[in-house]
C-alpha cells in the first residue's frame, strides 16, 4: 500500500475529507480525524480503531499494525505500516522486485 492508495481508500469513505494537522494529512468525518498519513514518515499511517479492535489487529498482524506509543494508543490510535500492507497485496511481479525498496 502506498500513501496514495491510502488516501484513496480513506477519501472513498462516506463524507470524508483530508485536512492537515501537525504538519502532515489527516482524513475526517464531521471534521474528526480517523486517519492521518504520514504517521510519523512516509512508511506509515494511523487509524483511529477501538481498543478492541486494535488488539485483534495487532494480533493478528503485528507487522502490519502496532499501537501508537502513549494514551492514544491506549484508546485504539493504531499505526499502519504501508510498506508491509503492500507487500500483503503486490502481485508477485512486483515482490520479486521489492528488493529496490528496501
Amino acid at each position: 500500500m502506498t500513501i496514495e492508495d491510502f488516501r484513496r481508500i480513506a477519501l472513498s469513505l462516506p463524507e470524508a475529507s483530508e485536512s492537515a494537522h501537525m504538519g502532515h494529512p489527516d482524513f475526517r468525518v464531521r471534521n474528526k480525524i480517523f486517519a492521518t498519513i504520514p504517521y510519523p514518515d512516509k512508511n506509515l499511517g494511523m487509524v483511529k480503531l477501538t481498543p478492541d479492535q486494535q488488539k485483534r489487529l495487532v494480533r493478528l498482524e503485528p507487522k502490519v499494525f502496532a499501537p501508537v506509543i502513549g494514551g492514544w494508543g491506549l484508546r485504539g490510535s493504531t499505526i499502519v505500516h504501508l510498506d508491509a500492507a503492500w507487500r500483503n497485496t503486490a502481485p508477485q511481479d512486483l515482490l520479486e522486485d521489492s528488493e529496490l525498496l528496501d
